[in-house]
């Protein structure tokens, strides 16, 4: 495990490493996840293996600090990661990055270009969303006013999330996690979305199969950004059907990948 301080007040990112060549693979989880628990298997497949890798918590997720006065917004999260990056002597990495992960790696790409080469995301957020009371993502958990979500909201998004989620999202800040959802939710400007059309770097959006044509496909193809639909999978794409997410992976980040 590896570490680095990332704010004025010393409050830590830390990851596990896994020796390789550069330049660095670089994994973010989403919200309530950690990085170790969702890619370990995908990131020693023989297909991806090789790489220096950073399996990375963001700030008050998994095994970083749980600071309860950062703010958690997506540019926060972006620069914090930026900190850690930098301070492990990370440059032109590719990202691997799955949910508001993915909205943090978009983010981390047009603040800080020289961090990041490629992006492969994996069923990221790229529009703002609406709140959604009693859903067990997001939406939901921004419903509540941070007050509400920390004297006991907390307890109804546990028991919504489920025992696999929760397994991860216990180890979240509560402030941590709701503040990142609402930021989530509420976006950036300009938009996700609109940061990923305009980026110059090789681009892939990943998601499952089964929900459908990603609003915005044409847009996204025109600007350069490779769509993939990966079968027999969920938004958990890299647990639910590793070998295609490796497959998938593997291709994306190959020599020659599209660029805008």
């Amino acid at each position: 495990m590896r570490h680095a301080a990332v704010t004025p007040e010393g409050d830590r990112i830390r990851w596990v490493e896994l020796p390789g060549r550069e330049p660095a693979r670089v994994y973010v989880h989403g919200l309530g996840a950690t990085s170790p628990a969702y890619y370990t298997e995908v990131a020693v497949h023989p297909l991806l293996a090789g790489r220096r890798s950073l399996l990375i918590d963001l700030l008050g997720h998994g095994i970083s600090d749980r600071p309860a006065g950062f703010g958690y917004t997506l540019e926060s999260h972006a620069d914090a990661l930026a900190a850690a990056l930098t301070s492990a002597g990370v440059t032109g990495a590719e990202l691997i990055a799955h949910s508001m992960g993915g909205s943090v790696a978009i983010v981390l790409a047009a603040r800080h270009p020289r961090l990041v080469s490629r992006l492969v995301l994996v069923d990221a957020n790229l529009d703002p969303l609406p709140l959604l009371p009693g859903s067990p993502g997001s939406s939901g958990i921004a419903a509540y006013s941070e007050r509400e979500f920390l004297a006991g909201g907390w307890e109804e998004v546990r028991d919504r999330a489920g025992p696999h989620w929760w397994s991860t999202m216990r180890l979240a800040g509560r402030e941590a996690l709701h503040r990142s959802a609402v930021h989530l939710t509420r976006g950036t400007v300009p938009t996700m979305r609109e940061l990923l059309l305009d980026l110059r770097i090789p681009r892939t959006y990943l998601l499952p199969e089964g929900d459908g044509p990603l609003p915005g496909a044409d847009a996204l193809a025109e600007a350069g950004v490779s769509v993939v639909a990966v079968p027999d999978c969920g938004h958990n794409i890299m647990l639910d059907n590793p070998e295609a997410f490796v497959r998938a992976c593997a291709a994306a980040l190959a020599d020659g990948g599209q660029e805008g």
